[in-house]
């Protein structure tokens, strides 16, 4: 029996898996699929960490950290979306799920995500807390948005981050800020104002991402998707950009995603 949580709002509908990473498996506006079907499909959680990580090590303090290496040669996305998760609470248009950390990440602690759609947004929000020990963490979103809608021209994306975090061969950053390239792009940028990025299918839809983080990766290498993902550090952030998550500060962020039709 599936354990999806359907969430509707007017024309939208929102499908989550918390089974399957707690993904969002599908999101309809007026009866059309925005999300990529099949492999590297919907949106899942990127948590406790975004992006890669070097060799899989980051280090905490004195202590270095091995996580499973799932794309060599670094550790990738997390381990929340190879998690099933907790629905706390499910409702008509809002949805709370939860899973505790555990092996292979090395500190106690829980994962929260909150899913609330209106009529024409969608808001997810997650947070990360400890009990315990203080860890360094990160947490972001890693939707995979179809590129057409089969409705006329690819989409186009549009934003203006402040700088590109330049890329080097290994796929992480280097440490240096250049001015943004044009694309395509599998990179992070820094948007110190908050990420705002407006995906536009011409003559269907617009689609504007915004999140009070400071950070977007941009992947839009692939025929078939595009990817906006923000996030609260860049790639490697675990051992470059450390965000402690202690018991009295927990991590928190949330991404909006406002549509309206241009048909």
């Amino acid at each position: 029996m599936s354990d999806d949580v359907r969430l509707k709002a007017g024309n939208a509908a929102v499908t989550l898996d918390p089974g399957n990473g707690c993904r969002l498996s599908s999101l309809k506006i007026d009866g059309t699929e925005l999300l990529r079907q099949g492999e590297n499909y919907g949106a899942f959680p990127m948590v406790p960490w975004c992006g890669r990580i070097e060799l899989g090590r980051f280090r905490d303090g004195a202590d270095t950290h091995q996580m499973p290496v799932n794309h060599p040669p670094h550790a990738i996305h997390g381990t929340g979306r190879d998690t099933a998760w907790h629905t706390a609470r499910a409702e008509e248009s809002a949805a709370a799920f939860t899973y505790d950390l555990a092996d292979p990440w090395p500190y106690t602690g829980r994962v929260t995500q909150l899913a609330e759609l209106t009529e024409n947004s969608l808001t997810l929000t997650m947070g990360i807390e400890t009990y315990d020990d203080s860890f360094p963490a990160q947490a972001g979103w890693h939707p995979w948005f179809l590129r057409n809608l089969g409705t006329g021209k690819d989409v186009e994306i549009d934003f203006l981050p402040a700088w590109q975090e330049e890329r080097g061969d290994d796929h992480l950053p280097t440490g240096r800020r250049i001015t943004p390239r044009p694309g395509p792009w599998d990179d992070c940028f820094g948007m110190p104002d908050g990420v705002d990025v407006t995906l536009t299918w011409p003559g269907a839809l617009e689609l504007k991402i915004t999140s009070r983080a400071e950070w977007v990766v941009v992947y839009d290498e692939q025929t078939e998707a595009v990817c906006v993902e923000p996030q609260s550090g860049p790639p490697n952030g675990l051992n470059t950009h450390p965000r402690l998550v202690t018991p009295i500060d927990p991590l928190e962020i949330s991404t909006t995603w406002t549509w309206r039709s241009l048909a």
